[in-house]
């Protein structure tokens, strides 16, 4: 999805997608604990978590999300004495 909406995005054509029904979809990966994951029934991870908002903001529909259950997904991820 991310591929995509960024290829149309730079070719200034997002004209072309739905933006609410895929802004919709995107959202529906968000997961209870906060974080996002890539399709139903799948695990959150950081990974996709950066994948999906960012699809959400070439959409301007980021503010569909909690983003700071988010936010608190991914700090909670870090590892706080080695980083990453």
């Amino acid at each position: 999805v991310f591929c995509c909406v960024g290829a149309l995005a730079i070719a200034g054509a997002l004209h072309h997608v739905r933006a609410d029904d895929l802004g919709w979809w995107l959202c529906e990966r968000q997961v209870q604990g906060g974080g996002l994951n890539g399709r139903p029934e799948k695990l959150p991870d950081v990974c996709y978590s950066w994948w999906v908002l960012s699809s959400l903001v070439m959409l301007g529909r980021d503010a569909w999300i909690d983003r700071d259950a988010l936010a608190a997904f991914i700090l909670h991820a870090q590892d706080t004495d080695a980083g990453g």
